[in-house]
């Protein structure tokens, strides 16, 4: 096991005599002698389809899988017995999938999650989407049904490869025992090749049984799959040219960065030639929000100087960004005054949304790299620059904290940020709580910040915290901000938590209500609360110690500092339940497809 592991018990795990910690890369099976050692492994000749599976698995270098047992699966199951990659049993199949989706967040490399036929890959669909709309890297591999019963309304058949076609970046049904490795092989490259996204392996239940010899091939992407590396020189040229001779230049970060491994380079530049940096959602953690240059993320509840920035800029440098509609608002109105430069290395992306008029087809990186050769000078902007610190100014983020109001979620947000350290990883649901966790935690690394974007689904936050907490190194910090609504949907994966002991900190900013559509419904549905008062939610914190891990609740002030101090130094999975004020609302807003410069602070202002 990698060193990441040490972050997961098993009940097989023992404790180390002197410190009473487990350790996972010392587990063993409850029957020693059923289990291969490494070397067995390398040395045993694949003799069946599901043999195949795993190996292919282990040759692309996988230490961990997320999922869900279940008949058809079951021979890959058998055969995952003997391998060294640790399987992590989820509580829910689309836990396994937001796991996997949140690994390959952290990691860079594929998450993989499985499920059995039927309902198993149904349920899956809600993660393997999250993955698609945010260009994360993932494999699911599903059971299904014998070839001979395919499309014969099987006991749990779904046409899986038909159900997940429009939210994969390539799938395929496996049809032949000799072959099926090879095609686990191609769907891990292709996961991560270009731009990254899921992929996902139909595994007929007859081809993971059938008998065969063949080793699977390495992970490589089909000869016919071509991803553009650089970007056209001439047009490179071009828009140096215009960065140079602009006087409101920004550049606008979107998660193709980090993806890309581009954010050393993109910093670089930006430092280098003194332009204003704006994040989407997704790109958070790509440029360090501390500093100077930083205007943070940009869109319906991004600072208000990150919009007027895109409002007034004259030259926007867009990369690894789609240009969706929660960044732009009203495509008419976005960055009416500049000449965007688009960065992105899916051809398909560029003036899908906003017309480029430089477009650099590329990887993120090599771009950028390509962009500072060229560059020749910096942008005369020393009044553009000061003008963005006036906004900061202007537009503060600053909250009030009545002592006679019930605590503001923004307090609980800082305060938990500042008791961990700049390396914390945070995940969240969605709702509102996921845009005070963007706008009150201040983020200085990449692949630090996980969330839901394209998506935006709710219960994401705490199976993506299961699966960060894998991938991250031990000495970082995972902080889960969830809602009360959010947490709701997939709190099962507690007894997950709790089972690997993985040291997780969850704080539900509890406010009785699906918060982002009471927030709407106040604003443009007359104060008509249909279905979103949740006043029958139960204790978290008693729940959370029902399952076995440690519950604590928040209802004052006084509380915030001590109670987040104790739960983070708990060695294991906790959950505080922090009773906020239920009437606290996202500010600054556009309203959907508005103009990103007419931003509200306030609702008398929509």
């Amino acid at each position: 096991m990698s060193e990441r592991a040490s972050s997961i018990t098993s009940p097989t795990e023992t404790d180390d005599p002197e410190t009473g910690e487990q350790h996972a890369d010392e587990s063993t099976a409850a029957d020693t002698s059923t289990q291969a050692t490494e070397d067995d492994i390398e040395q045993a000749p694949v003799a069946t389809g599901a043999q195949s599976v795993i190996r292919a698995l282990e040759n692309a270098g996988v230490e961990y899988a997320f999922g869900v047992q279940g008949g058809a699966i079951m021979p890959v199951y058998d055969a995952l017995y003997d391998s060294d990659i640790y399987h992590v049993t989820m509580a829910h199949e689309q836990g396994a999938a937001h796991a996997a989706d949140a690994y390959g967040i952290v990691s860079g490399e594929p998450g993989i999650c499985l499920a059995t036929s039927g309902p198993g890959a149904t349920n899956l669909v809600t993660g393997i989407a999250d993955a698609d709309m945010d260009s994360d890297p993932m494999v699911a591999l599903t059971g299904q049904v014998a070839r001979d019963f395919v499309g014969n309304d099987a006991f749990q058949e779904t046409d899986t490869t038909g159900v997940t076609t429009p939210v994969t970046k390539d799938n395929t049904f496996a049809n032949d025992p000799d072959t099926v490795g090879s095609d686990v092989s191609e769907a891990f490259a292709l996961a991560r090749e270009g731009r990254p996204g899921p992929t996902l392996v139909d595994l007929p239940k007859d081809v993971t049984n059938a008998d065969t010899n063949r080793e699977p091939d390495e992970p490589k992407v089909p000869d016919t799959y071509e991803v553009q590396e650089q970007a056209d020189p001439e047009i490179v040229e071009q828009a140096a040219r215009r960065i140079e001779n602009s006087s409101k230049p920004a550049l606008l970060l979107g998660g193709g960065v980090i993806k890309g491994e581009a954010s050393e380079a993109c910093r670089e530049f930006a430092i280098e030639h003194e332009i204003p940096v704006i994040t989407t959602m997704p790109g958070i953690g790509s440029f360090p929000e501390d500093h100077e240059l930083s205007m943070e993320m940009a869109g319906m509840h991004g600072t208000g100087y990150a919009n007027m920035a895109i409002t007034h800029c004259d030259t926007l440098i867009g990369i690894g960004t789609r240009f969706d509609d929660r960044l732009t608002g009203g495509i008419e109105t976005f960055a009416p005054d500049a000449e965007l430069i688009h960065i992105d290395i899916d051809p398909a992306e560029i003036s899908k949304n906003i017309h480029a008029d430089y477009p650099l087809i590329g990887d993120a990186e090599t771009v950028v790299t390509q962009l500072s050769e060229e560059m020749e000078t910096s942008p005369q902007a020393t009044k553009w620059r000061a003008q963005c610190q006036q906004w900061k100014s202007d537009y503060s983020m600053a909250y009030d904290a009545p002592e006679d109001r019930p605590v503001q979620p923004e307090f609980v947000v800082e305060a938990l940020d500042e008791a961990t350290s700049d390396r914390a990883v945070v995940t969240t649901g969605v709702g509102q709580h996921q845009m005070w966790a963007c706008q009150y935690w201040t983020y200085t690394e990449p692949r630090t910040w996980v969330s839901s974007h394209g998506l935006g689904a709710m219960g994401y936050g705490l199976p993506s915290a299961i699966g960060a907490r894998i991938a991250a190194d031990d000495d970082q910090e995972v902080v889960c901000i969830d809602g009360d609504g959010s947490f709701l949907m997939t709190l099962q994966g507690l007894s997950v938590a709790v089972r690997e002991n993985l040291d997780i900190t969850v704080v539900v900013l509890n406010n009785e209500y699906i918060g982002m559509v009471r927030q709407w419904q106040d604003a443009f549905f007359e104060g008509r609360h249909s279905a979103s008062e949740y006043n029958w939610m139960p204790e978290f914190d008693k729940l959370a110690e029902a399952f076995g891990a440690r519950g604590f609740r928040i209802d004052e002030y006084d509380e915030v500092a001590d109670t987040i101090e104790e739960a983070l130094s708990y060695d294991g999975p906790s959950v505080i339940d922090a009773h906020i004020d239920p009437q606290a609302n996202v500010y600054p807003m556009v309203p959907s497809g508005g103009d990103n410069g007419q931003f509200a602070l306030a609702e008398d202002q929509l």
